[in-house]
């Protein structure tokens, strides 16, 4: 294989790890090594998208508390499928043996898409996603009727316990991870609970299966 797809082959094994790590103590622990080498970098990621197959309880709860899910921006919504392209970031992993912690570090930029959530006349955006799987969260900003409500707020929680394997692509130069499973954080939960007047929703509720397809620049 070209040196390009071995890289793409670590990056994506370390966003496997790395969403795979949520909810284990040692991989959230910190330690500031600095003289440890990665064993891969992609300094800059461009094009390809991250796309959730929206679970059907996520879909009929929606529907049963009246509010009509959408698009923002340059995201897509069709068949219940809902994408988001990456327009940038960086991943360094790290030899998960040592001791520097979190192993993955880095960030899977989405700025200028997002999902909205309507109802009762009130419509959120939720925006500029950031995957970080070091952390395995999603972040964002909010809005309610076109006013932040809230900056790199903790949208959602990424459990990679369900992933299926890596595929590659190598005459286009992608790796694709799917299965990751996409939660609604607390935080994010409590926030939509207060803007639509309803206690439905729960931290924990799946939002749906995630995949990701990335490629780095050049």
């Amino acid at each position: 294989m070209s040196k390009r797809v071995l890289t793409l082959l670590a990056l994506m094994a370390a966003l496997a790890l790395g969403v795979a790590a949520c909810g284990d103590d040692d991989s959230s622990s910190t330690s500031t090594d600095s003289s440890e080498e990665p064993v891969a970098v992609i300094d800059s990621l461009s094009g390809e998208q991250t796309a959730v197959t929206l679970d059907g309880d996520f879909v009929q709860a929606l529907t049963d508390l009246e509010v009509t899910p959408g698009t923002v921006g340059d995201a897509k919504l069709k068949d219940g499928v809902v994408s988001f392209p990456i327009t940038g970031g960086d991943v360094t992993y790290y030899d998960p043996s040592q001791p520097l912690r979190p192993y993955v570090q880095g960030t899977i930029n989405h700025d200028g898409s997002g999902l909205s959530l309507e109802a009762g006349g009130i419509l959120v955006e939720l925006t500029d996603f950031v995957i970080d799987p070091g952390t395995s969260e999603l972040t964002g900003n909010v809005a309610v009727d076109g006013e932040t409500a809230a900056e790199g707020a903790l949208l959602f929680d990424l459990d990679g316990s369900t992933l299926n394997p890596l595929e590659v692509n190598e005459d286009a130069g992608t790796a694709t991870l799917e299965g990751t499973t996409v939660e609604l954080s607390d935080d994010a939960a409590g926030l939509l609970n207060d803007t639509f007047g309803i206690d439905a929703l729960e931290g924990g509720l799946v939002i749906g299966i995630s995949e990701i397809t990335v490629a780095p620049v050049g």
